[in-house]
């Protein structure tokens, strides 16, 4: 036994100082990879063809099969990258997404987003920790697999996907269907977690957007009794509404941080240009976070019931309620198996700490393998730094990723 605990400990050693010995090149591909931007076109972007070929050409360098998945979206070319290495009969497999959000208002960020700079051990640039940081310690610690030329106990799967900041629809979704995915493999999403890495996600809350739109008759400010004031019957309904579905669907499960669905009014669009005009359209958008005992269905009844009952309320007035992204939460991972057994024991062995079993609002490419059943855990050690101005990894954090990641596949 003692030997045997000597042999894991020699090949742990032998991983974690080929990944160590790689901190500066990973650290340079991180830069250049953050210089391509790999935005969706909706909002905004190119896709991520562009960041995909320079992956590719990286992955190719190593040594490893590359296979490409390109998807048109009648505006842009939507690419993801699969890996497979290892002949053995079980895959797990590592899925990062290497598209990014937008930066947003440019005035925010001290240097420019996508000119990555290096500062007390960080890396700063838009997607360095969304999704940056594990894209780059997947792809760091299955080159040190390769070089060890270790024996592996499972194969290791890599998937650089696209489209996951707005839907996955050209991203993992392609990918399941396109069957690559084996009845035996297992899976980790690393796009959630803590600083510490003491977290792993098991369970996600559905995901409801919605666009709230009232319309009323724009009239001049000076004559309201002519008009419908749109922004003040908008006022209302969406007070009544937040209120209404709060106290509707107020079960707790103490998985979730928070334990409790949310319904959050959040952009606004602009009505009217001048002061002097009352509104007759007003527009806003609510997000909600359900927790997965609850019906989206039923969600979207009681919104709809009380969006008829304020339109009844003013003749003229008309209220529509618009679902522009919808995702219903799947079956929970269960917390005995073998994959978050697995991870949890690594990590403890890696952090010196024992990881959580929780469940998040957000939602990752985790939801698409829960909906078939697939063994799936979302664990990373990132920074809360995504979609903010001035985003940033540790880097210290990407290679003890890179670390944990190494040491599943031994």
């Amino acid at each position: 036994m003692v030997i045997i605990m000597a042999s894991i400990s020699s090949v742990s050693t032998i991983l974690d100082e080929k990944i160590e010995a790689s901190e500066q090149e990973a650290i340079e591909t991180m830069k250049k990879m953050i210089a391509i931007p790999s935005i969706s076109p909706l909002s905004g972007g190119e896709g991520e063809s562009k960041r995909a070929d320079f992956l590719e050409s990286l992955l190719k360098s190593f040594g490893l099969d590359v296979k490409r998945y390109d998807y048109n979206d009648g505006s842009a070319i939507r690419s993801n990258l699969v890996v497979k290495y290892g002949s053995l009969s079980t895959t797990i497999w590592l899925i990062a997404h290497i598209d990014t959000v937008a930066p947003g208002d440019l005035s925010l960020w001290s240097h420019d987003p996508f000119d990555a700079y290096i500062k007390d051990g960080f890396i700063y640039g838009r997607g360095t920790s969304d999704n940056g940081q594990d894209v780059i310690a997947s792809i760091y610690a299955l080159k040190a697999l390769k070089e060890s030329g270790l024996p592996l106990k499972y194969n290791f799967g890599l998937a650089l996907v696209a489209d996951e900041e707005v839907g996955s629809i050209y991203g993992i979704q392609k990918l399941i269907q396109e069957g690559i995915f084996g009845s035996n493999d297992m899976f980790i999403v690393p796009d959630a977690g803590s600083s510490s890495g003491d977290e792993i996600e098991i369970a996600e809350k559905g995901l409801l957007w919605l666009k709230l739109s009232t319309f009323g008759k724009q009239v001049h400010a000076s004559t309201p009794d002519k008009g419908i004031n749109a922004y003040r019957y908008a006022v209302r309904f969406l007070d009544r509404l937040e209120s209404f579905l709060y106290e509707k669907f107020n079960s707790k499960d103490m998985l979730f941080d928070p334990p409790y669905s949310t319904f959050e009014i959040t952009k606004h669009e602009p009505n009217v240009g001048s002061t002097n005009i009352i509104p007759g359209t007003d527009i806003s958008y609510m997000d909600c976070r359900v927790l997965p005992s609850y019906s989206l269905d039923d969600v979207m009844k009681s919104i709809k019931q009380i969006a008829e009952e304020e339109s009844a309320a003013k003749p003229g007035l008309r209220i529509e309620v618009e679902v522009f992204n919808r995702e219903d939460p799947a079956q929970p991972t269960s917390k005995d198996s073998e994959i978050v057994k697995m991870l949890s024991q690594r990590v403890s062995e890696k952090f010196g700490i024992n990881p959580r079993i929780i469940g998040i609002g957000g939602g990752t490419c985790a939801l698409f393998f829960r909906r078939q059943g697939f063994p799936v855990a979302v664990w990373n050690s990132a920074e809360d730094t995504a979609h903010q101005p001035n985003e940033y990894c540790k880097i210290s954090s990407m290679i003890a990723d890179a670390k944990v990641f190494a040491s599943l596949f031994v």
